[in-house]
């Protein structure tokens, strides 16, 4: 993929977490049922990395496990950081896990600057992968991920199969109301609208670009 639609996709999703990064944090309270899964049946004591960890409900699920070690989510929403900063901080004395958060940018080549290579027990991108444009910007950023395990260390990851889901087919809008040439996109590029009532009763509307994985 060119370049240009890349920055073009990126900046959709920029301008979406930027605006509705608050608003769309009341939607994310809880955890999915197979992220609190993969939590219960695979993730231990030890020291883990979050990429794309936004509020960070999972944080708050990670300290009520029990774990020990250390926590580190990754977000580039200032505003879903600030909400994950606000969660309750019960876990750091009490139950000898460490939190903390820190602003990175996974499109930015130098995100893992700062950490050591294999320092990580294991890496989780929950809902993540499928906000990266192009194919060769994901590999990319898989090998940095690769490199930041421990051996034997897991990296745990989902992604949307919205195709199963009639209520989210049904907000599949034209790359067109977005101002996009289809034809610069990869197979499995697509734009969603994304629709919230918050607090106030006020109606938020938004444009996502997601790319749909298949299994292969």
């Amino acid at each position: 993929m060119q370049k240009a639609a890349i920055q073009c996709l990126l900046s959709i999703n920029q301008e979406f977490y930027q605006s509705f990064g608050h608003a769309f944090a009341e939607t994310r309270r809880r955890i999915q049922p197979g992220v609190a899964r993969a939590l219960e049946e695979y993730i231990s004591d030890g020291d883990w990395l979050d990429l794309g960890c936004g509020s960070s409900a999972l944080s708050q699920a990670w300290a009520r496990r029990g774990l020990k070690g250390s926590y580190t989510g990754l977000d580039f929403s200032a505003a879903l950081l600030e909400e994950a900063r606000r969660q309750p901080a019960q876990m750091e004395t009490s139950i000898g896990l460490h939190i903390r958060f820190l602003q990175r940018y996974l499109l930015d080549e130098n995100w893992c600057e700062g950490f050591k290579d294999a320092q990580f027990d294991g890496v989780v991108a929950f809902a993540v992968l499928h906000h990266i444009p192009g194919s060769e910007v994901r590999t990319r950023l898989l090998q940095q991920v690769w490199r930041l395990i421990k051996p034997g260390g897991l990296f745990i990851h989902s992604e949307w199969q919205f195709q199963n889901s009639p209520k989210l087919m049904a907000r599949v809008q034209p790359w067109s109301l977005a101002g996009v040439d289809e034809t610069a996109l990869e197979p499995g590029d697509t734009l969603l609208d994304w629709r919230h009532q918050g607090a106030s009763a006020h109606k938020e509307h938004g444009l996502r670009y997601v790319h749909l994985f298949d299994r292969e």
